[in-house]
């Protein structure tokens, strides 16, 4: 598993923790309610392959809102950790290893071809990096974390 995946699972993780215990309360309701109507079920699998594929992609990109998660994160970590701004801070808040050698491994992957020895360009470049690959993965991020 690399770095960015490591991101990725210790962020989507908490958000798919929590994605079986709302999902799992709404399933009672809608097999009660189908049980009552009988008109209901032939215009229900008309609609249902033509809505499940658009309705993955809006839902993952729900389920998975990166500022509430990190914000937690920071908050139990008890260390005043600023994830908006620094590859470093976030690698902490999530508890991984933010090491000069674990970013060099993030920057190989993500594809930086910059000096990996400029430490502060390069961490700049993988925020923005991490941010945007985040966001093609189903996260959901702020607008000003992408520029």
């Amino acid at each position: 598993m690399g770095i960015f995946d490591k991101i990725k699972h210790a962020i989507f993780g908490e958000a798919k923790a929590a994605e079986p215990a709302a999902a799992g309360a709404p399933k009672t309701p809608p097999a009660q309610a189908p049980v009552s109507p009988s008109a209901a079920p032939s215009p229900a699998p008309t609609a249902s392959p033509a809505q499940s594929k658009p309705a993955t992609a809006p839902a993952t990109a729900a389920a998975v809102d990166i500022v509430p998660i990190l914000d937690g994160a920071v908050k139990k970590s008890g260390q005043k950790l600023d994830w908006r701004h620094s590859i470093v801070d976030l690698m902490k808040a999530v508890g991984m290893d933010a090491s000069l050698t674990e970013r060099k491994e993030l920057a190989a992957e993500l594809g930086y071809t910059g000096d990996t020895n400029d430490s502060a360009k390069m961490n700049m470049w993988l925020h923005k990096a991490l941010m945007k690959r985040l966001s093609e993965n189903g996260g959901k991020v702020p607008a000003d974390l992408l520029d």
